[in-house]
């Protein structure tokens, strides 16, 4: 885990403490991992981009589709495996 405001990904992502004060109150995302993860905090740190990649997220993850929900956790986990994704 990264040190507090220590740039991670070429940009300053906030803490989890600073985005957990930014996030409005809503029902439980899907995910309950007891952290936030380093991806939801570098999309926090892009404005434009961040709600447009989350939404579409939240669609392809959890809207009705061809796949389940374990296929597309599957799928989600070997995309970011090939890629050495660290977030």
């Amino acid at each position: 885990m990264a040190n507090p405001g220590q740039a991670e990904a070429w940009v300053t992502i906030p803490t989890e403490d600073e985005r957990r004060a930014q996030m409005p109150p809503s029902p439980a995302s899907g995910y309950d991992f007891g952290f936030l993860p380093a991806m939801g905090r570098l999309l926090a740190a892009h404005a434009s981009i961040g709600p447009l990649f989350g939404a579409l997220f939240r669609q392809l993850m959890f809207e009705p589709g061809h796949l389940d929900r374990q296929e597309r956790e599957m799928l989600a986990a070997v995309a970011a495996a090939a890629q050495d994704c660290n977030y």
